[in-house]
């Protein structure tokens, strides 16, 4: 099994910037595709930012392309989202996922995901 652990969220701003990190352990590898998704209050969870299993293909929802940034560290079996310029609207829990196929490619369905953190709480006040 592999666990997944979130941190890094908070209360911030508008305009301000956090840093999430998603811990991986378990019988897991460096080798899968993982993504952030993201539920609002009172909405279904939705597609945030991918990357694919070497950090060499990322990809984007419309909603945060360039203002969020995801980037993994293999070795320490790590992926982070820095999210930048935030708004009201993206106050919501940010989950991470894994693919539990190996090298894995850019997956933006949750169908396709394997294992799910618990999430960790941004909060962006105006």
């Amino acid at each position: 099994q592999v666990q997944l652990i979130e941190s890094g969220g908070g209360l911030v701003q508008v305009g301000g910037s956090l840093r999430l990190s998603c811990a991986a352990s378990g019988r897991t590898s460096s080798a899968y595709a993982m993504g952030w998704f993201r539920r609002a209050p009172g909405k279904e969870r939705e597609f945030v930012a991918a990357i694919n299993w070497s950090g060499g293909l990322t990809y984007y929802a419309d909603s945060v392309k360039g203002r969020f940034a995801i980037s993994r560290d293999n070795a320490k079996k790590q992926v982070y989202l820095q999210m930048n310029s935030l708004k009201p609207e993206d106050t919501a829990i940010y989950h991470c996922a894994a693919d539990g196929q190996l090298f894995g490619s850019i997956l933006v369905e949750e169908r396709d995901y394997d294992y799910w953190g618990q999430g960790t709480q941004v909060t962006v006040s105006s």
